[in-house]
């Protein structure tokens, strides 16, 4: 028993109570985001429209999440994360419930890029406020906690999709925006607002550029992760671009595929929990470094596969080293950005994630499809340069971390101007 309640504590332990609103918030929110899952499929065969303008609509929908990523992260600087967060998911609850009644397909290709500017703009806010309150010797634990809030999440509404979407569209697109509104109702009533306002914005140590945006973009440590990031984006996209191609040209059925994702999904929730345990005083680039290698190794693998068991087993390589990017990853991206810059920061980091699932099955498809088996094996090089990249650039970042911290004269506890932190739970 007292092994369980450790484990416990070193898992989900002291962290601050409204950390726990933000983490109930954004497991509903992920749980009940199952609509545009099935946007695709709602066009052709309710609204009558073809692939190709179907695939245009749902473009749409990924353009206007890019732009959502930049314009969350300017607002959670400015305006504060709590107001963007309460207004964005009020948005997308009022955007999801027109788009069940809007019947023009104009009208549904406009609303679909305005649900992907509001459904990405809670991004950047989220992640800002989990850095504001939570003490940097707990970001481990925080940021793990939440990438397993978001997969299981993911999990459920995979689930929850297909049975409504089976009964009725209507009720998949009311039942997201209840969701949605249930979140940002949980955000109004238990999460204050965590942005410290100061006199002014400081200067990044060793960048010239004037605070905002542009400060983030020119940042070179912090460019450099980023590239390092969407090389592992890239990576991970592979499973739902590339992957189905190459298991039906192997004479795989859709079934196969669907047991592969499912398996990798059911890793992540029953063993993140585990991961800072693991992780823990190791080194976050020797950590993000082992993480590309078994992304290099699991991908790489499908080279030789052909059959379900060997998909399945080079599946978890690949999750696992998914899982133990996720902590590291978060944390290095909230140690490089400035107090003030923290929601520009992470808007720039969240950017990976859209560019990522457009070059993936962009230069994906036409890698499979000339160099066939091939393609894994230049997958695997990419993953591998990675490894070196993290390996090269992590000392320097270290070294910019140090500061940063010594620039502001803290050790980053999650907030330095007498902002009180809530109580943990």
């Amino acid at each position: 028993m007292r092994t369980v309640r450790t484990w416990l504590h070193d898992t989900a332990g002291g962290l601050p109570a409204t950390y726990w609103y933000l983490w109930c918030g954004l497991l509903i929110n992920r749980a009940g985001a199952f609509a545009m899952l099935f946007l695709s499929l709602y066009l052709t065969d309710v609204r009558g429209a073809g692939n190709a303008l179907a695939g245009l609509v749902v473009g749409a929908y990924g353009i206007g999440g890019a732009a959502g990523v930049l314009l969350g992260g300017v607002l959670a600087d400015s305006w504060g994360r709590r107001a963007t967060l309460l207004w964005s998911h009020a948005a997308a609850a009022t955007l999801m419930v027109a788009m069940a009644f809007a019947g023009n397909l104009a009208t549904i290709a406009v609303l679909a890029a305005l649900i992907g500017i509001v459904h990405s703009m809670p991004g950047p806010a989220f992640v800002a406020a989990i850095v504001d309150i939570v003490p940097a010797d707990k970001r481990s634990r925080a940021f793990n906690l939440q990438f397993w809030a978001f997969n299981l999440g993911m999990a459920a509404a995979s689930f929850l999709a297909g049975l409504l979407a089976e009964a009725s569209y209507l009720a998949l697109f009311l039942v997201d925006a209840a969701a949605t509104l249930a979140t940002a109702l949980i955000i109004a009533a238990r999460v204050p607002e965590t942005l410290v306002r100061g006199p002014r914005t400081p200067r990044v140590p060793g960048i010239a550029a004037p605070p905002g945006l542009r400060t983030a973009l020119t940042d070179r440590t912090f460019v450099l992760f980023v590239g390092l990031t969407f090389v592992l984006a890239v990576l991970t996209a592979q499973t739902s671009t590339i992957m189905p191609l190459a298991m039906r040209a192997d004479g795989l059925s859709s079934s196969a595929y669907g047991m592969v994702v499912a398996s990798a999904g059911a890793l992540i929730v029953v063993g993140q929990l585990f991961v800072p345990r693991l992780i823990d005083g190791h080194r976050k680039h020797v950590v993000l470094a082992v993480s590309a290698g078994l992304l290099a190794v699991g991908y790489g693998a499908l080279a030789v596969a052909d059959r379900t068991p060997a998909y399945l087993a080079a599946a978890v390589v690949w999750t696992v080293g998914s899982m133990l990017a996720a902590p590291p990853n978060a944390e290095i991206n909230a140690e490089l950005a400035p107090a003030a810059l923290r929601g520009r920061y992470q808007a720039v980091f969240f950017l990976t994630f859209p560019l990522a699932a457009f070059i993936a099955p962009a230069l994906g498809g036409v890698s499979l499809q000339y160099l066939g088996d091939w393609h894994w094996i230049a997958t695997a090089a990419v993953g591998f340069l990675a490894v070196g990249g993290h390996l090269l650039a992590g000392p320097r970042r270290e070294r910019r971390v140090a500061a940063i911290r010594a620039a502001t004269g803290t050790l980053d506890r999650g907030t330095k101007t007498g902002q009180k932190i809530p109580e943990t739970a």
